[in-house]
């Protein structure tokens, strides 16, 4: 199968200086893999969510991800989801961490994780049906739905592809480490940060005529107090859960 270019190896630069394993979060995808004790990690990135105590192998097709994997992360081969190089079975787990929306083909891609993995499939996504649960999209950045809505996978869609599949929230804290989309949602003033937004796909696809305004925008509500006239309680909370999950399939 004729692949595209890597997106990310145009929008990836500067990515891995944005973006940094939660350590929560992490610690979430250790307990799904389970007693697995070597996995492939699909759509690996620069690295984030490895877990370092098991025999993992990555797969990336951006050459500019690969580069900015740091030398402690385990091995990459250039490789695409769909066309995964390895033998029927080869690993106990197969992950993919925030990555299926970047797939060309995603139902090739879900049924070659299934082929190479003996004990489970596990998945961080989004479930797109939270898709108003996020005040940047429903008043900022509305143009996102377009964006995200076509290309995440439904959870019917998952569990259509891993009927064992087990569906988890996964409440993403106030203090999150990592820099996805949804992780500043209690710290609005991060999104007025070039650094943080050169993390996010969303900043990096979507036009700047449509970005420029949407942040110009909320800085005027941060310093006139009108965001938090709306939000001041998320300030205050914890965790939220504005829709990412983790999937666990088992396969028999």
């Amino acid at each position: 199968m004729e692949q595209p270019h890597p997106l990310y190896d145009e929008i990836g630069t500067d990515y891995a200086s944005a973006r940094h394993s939660d350590p929560r979060i992490a610690r979430a995808i250790r307990e799904a893999l389970g007693d697995a004790a070597s996995v492939v990690n699909v759509g690996a990135g620069s690295g984030s969510y490895e877990p370092v105590d098991l025999d993992v192998t990555a797969v990336e097709p951006s050459a500019e991800m690969i580069r900015q994997r740091p030398r402690s992360a385990a091995p990459c081969i250039k490789a695409w989801a769909e066309a995964l190089p390895f033998e029927d079975g080869a690993f106990d787990a197969a992950l993919a961490v925030l990555t299926v929306h970047h797939w060309a083909d995603r139902a090739q891609g879900f049924r070659e994780m299934r082929r190479v993995a003996r004990k489970r499939v596990v998945l961080l996504t989004w479930d797109p049906a939270s898709i108003d649960d996020f005040w940047m999209v429903v008043e900022y950045l509305p143009e996102v739905a377009a964006l995200d809505l076509p290309r995440f996978p439904t959870m019917a869609a998952i569990e259509e592809a891993f009927p064992s599949a087990r569906v988890t929230p996964v409440p993403i804290p106030r203090d999150c480490e990592d820099g996805f989309f949804g992780a500043f949602w209690g710290r609005p003033e991060a999104y007025l940060d070039p650094h943080v937004r050169r993390g996010i796909s969303v900043f990096r696809q979507l036009p700047r005529e449509v970005t420029e305004p949407a942040l110009a925008r909320l800085e005027a509500e941060l310093s006139s107090g009108a965001w938090d006239e709306r939000h001041a309680a998320l300030r205050a909370l914890p965790e939220l859960d504005i829709g990412y999950r983790l999937v666990v399939a088992e396969l028999g």
